[in-house]
């Protein structure tokens, strides 16, 4: 197992249920103790992790969900197999009642089965939770999801948007690193992984150094923080985290939300778009266009295009929903021709 030494910084919730103002602005992650400490399902869970599972069907609307369920061997952690053709574990379609009775049953088992339900949208299956669990957070509208299993290992990735992780039953272990330490975390295929999301391939638990030497510089800039039930973690946008439950039933609560408008594209889609234009350029072409890309995003401000007439910058104005729709219908045509 890893140690870092450097705790994520901690302050305490002065109003349960509001996120502090001072989170919004920053730019490192932030524990906010006892943020949703009278949550009924945080008070469920300190009586017992049946009692807390139990609530929770109350609100189960009984939609199958999607499950990762994992062989013993594989010790919690949701990974690739051995030879990267496929994953360590299988997808299932599943009645909620199933996955927390199985959860139940092998909750005294020293290595049971992973159960494992990743990001579930709560307003679809669990529609009335949210009028009993409140959260006031800026902005008014984040989408909100659950996460629900066992003594699981998430492998570190990040997510586009900012993030609040609410430890609603049972205490998660977090893990992060800030987003200049990509190279040094190893991370694997961007096409498929796990979750969707590109995901470091070292094992936090027995870390191959021989294998991913550069991790050792990650760790110099790792952050750690465990959360307690009723404990939520500001996840700035980009940051990669590393996510562990520590308990035999784990139930965590997210709120996602972009600071940019909802119209503009994902970033994701313009590095898919890179690899397959830009990539394996002759190296004199991929330094023109690094140069090009500075100068038209990375460098740009308000004054970048001040030479040009308002009327003829086109696709170089500000970018507004109408504008966005414009470059998008370009974009297709160039594509399909």
């Amino acid at each position: 197992m890893i140690s870092i030494n450097k705790p994520i910084k901690d302050i305490k919730c002065a109003d349960q249920g509001r996120v502090p103002d001072e989170v919004y602005a920053s730019v490192e992650p932030v524990v906010i103790r006892g943020l949703v400490a009278d949550w009924p399902l945080v008070k469920m869970g300190q009586k017992s992790f049946r009692d807390a599972g139990d609530y929770l069907k109350g609100f189960y609307q009984n939609l199958p969900v999607a499950a990762s369920i994992g062989d013993p061997d594989i010790d919690g952690r949701i990974f690739y197999n051995e030879d990267f053709s496929g994953f360590n574990f299988r997808s299932v379609k599943a009645d909620l009642h199933q996955l927390l009775d199985k959860i139940y049953q092998s909750a005294d088992d020293q290595n049971p089965e992973t159960v494992y339900m990743a990001s579930t949208m709560v307003d679809r299956w669990f529609p009335k939770f949210r009028d009993k669990h409140r959260l006031s957070i800026d902005p008014n509208n984040p989408l909100v999801s659950i996460w629900l299993g066992n003594r699981t290992r998430i492998a570190a990735h990040y997510d586009l948007p900012d993030n609040i992780a609410c430890c609603a039953v049972g205490r998660r272990r977090f893990t992060l690193f800030p987003p200049d330490q990509l190279a040094n975390l190893y991370p694997g295929p961007i096409d498929w992984a796990p979750g969707g999301q590109s995901i470091s391939l070292v094992d936090f638990e027995n870390p191959d150094f021989e294998k991913f030497p550069n991790f050792q510089k990650a760790l110099e800039s790792a952050q750690t923080a465990t959360l307690e039930p009723g404990d939520g973690l500001f996840i700035p946008s980009m940051w990669w985290h590393h996510v562990e439950g520590l308990d035999p039933l784990n139930i965590l609560i997210n709120y996602w939300w972009r600071q940019s408008p909802s119209y503009m594209d994902s970033p994701a889609n313009v590095l898919m778009y890179g690899l397959m234009s830009i990539r394996d350029l002759p190296a004199e072409q991929k330094q023109a266009w690094r140069d090009i890309f500075d100068y038209y995003i990375f460098d740009a401000d308000s004054d970048a295009h001040s030479h040009i007439p308002e009327q003829a910058k086109g696709s170089l104005g500000s970018i507004d929903e109408n504008l966005n729709r414009k470059i998008r219908s370009l974009l297709m045509k160039k594509i399909n021709r």
